[in-house]
């Protein structure tokens, strides 16, 4: 019965929801997307790098992309933002004491390129030898075939799942809330903190994040769209 009262919104919590939306935003605004642009671009660039150290040949740099692609897929994203902020923090070293943003920047520009260093190596080599031999049977050097002939190919091959990447890094951010940067969750526990309306304004933060990934969902639909004409 307390659950079904619940879900039926009275003058007070309108107002509620009302006042609380504004500060919301703000941590999505100054925040989540932030953190979430320049965390998903960093970690493509070091999935880049990962990925051809995969494929290189070359023992030293295929081994240390191994074993940071271990390392991260192997520990959950909360330890490592722990790791990072309270445990660097704690070493005495100066340059090592991160404020929580940056903290919050490094753990999860880390954690998505190890992820998308996968989908990008996968993507690579799904592209066909026949590639590599028709690029070096013209004079290209393996860096020229690289960047004219495989990557253009391996890139349109990565999209789908780096859209997917990108989207659950939304939602990840919360969890830097727990290294207290003030992103939209954050903002969500300080309010519940002074409304004691968890429910409702919890429900208002799932809310904003479900239109969030929807618009983004919307936009991968139509880069996918614009890719696959030139399949067709």
């Amino acid at each position: 019965m307390y659950l079904l009262n619940s879900l039926f919104l009275n003058a007070e919590d309108l107002q509620t929801l009302q006042d609380s939306f504004l500060p919301l935003l703000k941590g999505v605004l100054y925040y989540t997307i932030p953190l979430t642009l320049i965390s998903f671009f960093a970690g493509l660039l070091l999935a880049v790098i990962t990925a051809l150290f995969r494929i290189s040949g070359v023992k030293l740099l295929s081994g240390i992309a191994r074993v940071y692609v271990s390392i991260i897929r192997g520990t959950p994203l909360l330890v490592q933002l722990f790791i990072v902020f309270y445990g660097f923090g704690n070493l005495g070293v100066e340059f090592l004491k991160f404020s929580p943003f940056v903290g919050a920047l490094i753990a999860l520009s880390l954690n998505t390129g190890a992820y998308a260093s996968e989908i990008i190596r996968a993507s690579i080599l799904s592209i066909d030898k026949g590639q590599w031999e028709a690029a070096e049977s013209i004079g290209m050097s393996y860096f020229q075939s690289l960047k004219r002939v495989i990557l253009p190919q391996a890139t349109r091959v990565s999209i789908p799942p780096l859209s997917n990447s990108f989207i659950g890094l939304v939602k990840e951010t919360s969890l830097a809330s727990t290294i207290l940067v003030a992103e939209m969750f954050r903002k969500a526990q300080e309010i519940v903190a002074t409304t004691y309306q968890p429910l409702l304004i919890y429900m208002e933060a799932a809310a904003i994040y479900w239109v969030i990934c929807f618009i983004l969902s919307l936009i991968q639909d139509q880069i996918e769209a614009h890719l696959n004409r030139y399949i067709k």
